[in-house]
């Protein structure tokens, strides 16, 4: 399996924005039992977005430049359910602000469903 291309980007609210920048970096809730930070690239993401953000309205990507990331990045198997080829990025590490290098608001549809970022 090869890790597949494009930007990479991270799911996170408003909020959760708002404290990374106070604090210069972004920790997931899930990132002590996980022992990582879940990322996408861009045409994957509406997949966690859609799993584990379903009915928010209060989300934003953060795209993300690899090379300022300060930590190693594996291409890694999603979840159950997932194309089996398909690998997800995964940073060893938390997100530095200044890795960031714009901040979008990510909306579902009138549906409710999350699509692919445009």
């Amino acid at each position: 399996m090869t890790a597949p291309t494009g930007t990479l980007v991270h799911i996170c609210t408003d909020d959760q924005w708002r404290a990374a920048r106070a604090a210069g970096t972004r920790i997931p809730e899930t990132y002590d039992a996980d022992g990582f930070v879940h990322l996408s690239t861009t045409e994957q993401v509406h997949l966690p977005a859609n799993r584990w953000y379903a009915g928010s309205t209060d989300l934003v990507l953060l795209y993300l430049d690899p090379s300022r990331l300060g930590a190693e990045v594996r291409w890694e198997p999603g979840v159950p359910g997932d194309p089996d080829a398909m690998l997800f990025p995964h940073l060893y590490g938390p997100i530095p602000v200044a890795a960031v290098t714009a901040a979008r608001s990510y909306r579902p549809d009138d549906t409710g469903v999350f699509g692919p970022p445009r």
